[in-house]
């Protein structure tokens, strides 16, 4: 602790704790339609396909959002970003405290503004790490990554409101909380990271994105892509197709790269199944066990504190032992607990049971991937990490997306569990075939070969 509170001291403390505030406040208002679609589904009659989709937009969104604020912020101010993501995270609460049933249509676009909030990661990292020398960056950016806790405040908070205000009264609990955060942003926040290109050039890519998502969410919603299933599934396509349309050339360059794609669809996997299970949750647990939306809510809040907890243990182990192997052992059992899910879909205790095993594979795996980012890109960290996230946040999209189609399809989760089951044996297959030039650049020196060897075929 001694040693935290001096690293601290080598910086501006005060804006390390607004951007934590900024990214917290943020996570909370972007997975809040997750807790919340229990009652949103039973008061507008929504399929299992459309509860679905709703609480999967504002993951993508974020993601996509997050690579063109990611690239504004080379150009502009964090602080006023900043702000800017405030404001317009809070308008769809404004909007909901309206004393009229709000449309599904609606609720969507409201959705793609949330996904501002998760889009903060974006601008409250590199901000936070602005005000700290290089040796103390790893725990500043830990700290400030910490906010994704925003994510058990919505399990506490919004159900229990919404169990006596209605759902709709209830997301105005968000306000006073990004009110909160804007007041600190404004009164402590500093960024004194360099700036270079053309604010006006990608101020302009930002709101061409936010558009573009928007039109898309609702041309899927009309059915222009396809009636049912098709629509969503190839919306993070699009999305993604806008985002680098806007973007500059050097974020086409490294996707060019293979070791670029793996990691992101580890990453995918693992944050991506943080964030999309946190959205989708609730509604597994009152569809299949029939639990009560408060209490869903609560077993949500747990999870998601288990997983935001631990994210920066996996970046300890992965320090100690490599990125590499911490990742082969967690997408193996990330692997087999989806695998299991699917064939026994047991009884609620040994659903929370394999649902605390994931989160906790889940939380170190992100605290891992992102250790071997720096290592594999020197130069590229920031640009990697927006690249990187907006696929972690693609996987959010599909896990819900999917949950939902398995369950109107078949009447089950099984096929989805095993769907993402058999992702996580395809990530763990590369990094096994990858592992041995992978630990040629991420490997610790004093690291042991016993898991290596483990690990090595036989002769």
């Amino acid at each position: 602790m001694k040693h935290v509170i001096a690293s601290l001291r080598n910086g501006n403390w005060k804006a390390l704790l607004a951007c934590f505030l900024y990214f917290d406040t943020g996570f909370t208002v972007w997975v809040m339609f997750g807790p919340l679609a229990p009652y949103v589904s039973k008061q507008l009659s929504l399929s299992a396909v459309q509860a679905g989709f709703l609480v999967a937009v504002p993951v993508l969104s974020a993601s996509i959002m997050r690579v063109t604020l990611g690239n504004l912020f080379q150009s502009v101010d964090g602080r006023r970003l900043a702000l800017l993501g405030i404001a317009i995270s809070s308008i769809p609460s404004l909007i909901l405290l309206f004393p009229v049933t709000p449309t599904y249509s609606l609720l969507l676009m409201l959705g793609v503004l949330l996904g501002l909030g998760g889009a903060s990661f974006a601008i409250a990292l590199p901000m936070a790490g602005s005000s700290y020398p290089p040796r103390v960056q790893g725990l500043v950016l830990g700290l400030a990554a910490a906010g994704n806790i925003g994510a058990v405040v919505d399990g506490f908070l919004f159900p229990t409101l919404a169990q006596h205000y209605g759902w709709q009264r209830s997301t105005a609990a968000a306000l006073p909380l990004l009110a909160l955060t804007a007041v600190m942003v404004l009164l402590w926040a500093e960024d004194r990271s360099s700036k270079s290109g053309s604010g006006t050039r990608a101020l302009g890519g930002f709101v061409v994105s936010l558009l573009s998502v928007t039109g898309l969410v609702m041309l899927v919603n009309a059915g222009l892509f396809g009636h049912g299933k098709t629509g969503p599934l190839l919306l993070p396509i699009l999305g993604a197709a806008v985002a680098l349309a806007v973007l500059p050339r050097k974020y086409w360059l490294v996707l060019a790269e293979r070791d670029a794609w793996v990691i992101m669809l580890v990453y995918s996997i693992t944050f991506g199944g943080f964030v999309g299970m946190s959205s989708y949750v609730s509604l597994l647990l009152t569809t299949q066990y029939e639990l009560s939306k408060v209490d869903a809510g609560m077993v949500m809040a747990a999870l998601s504190f288990l997983g935001a907890m631990v994210r920066p243990v996996g970046g300890h182990l992965a320090d100690r032992l490599s990125g590499v192997r911490v990742l082969l052992m967690l997408l193996l059992g990330i692997a087999l607990s989806n695998i299991a899910f699917a064939i026994l879909m047991p009884p609620l205790a040994g659903a929370v049971a394999l649902l605390t095993t994931l989160y906790l594979c889940f939380g170190l795996g992100n605290g891992a991937t992102f250790q071997l980012v720096p290592q594999r890109w020197k130069g590229k960290t920031g640009l990697m990490a927006g690249i990187i996230g907006a696929a972690g946040g693609i996987g959010g999209f599909y896990l819900p997306v999917v949950m939902g189609i398995a369950k109107e399809s078949t009447g089950s989760y099984q096929m989805a569990f095993l769907t993402f089951g058999v992702l996580a044996v395809a990530a763990f297959a590369m990094v096994v075939i990858l592992h041995r030039q992978w630990l040629g650049w991420s490997a610790p020196e004093s690291a042991g070969l016993a898991l290596d060897l483990a690990i090595a075929p036989t002769e």
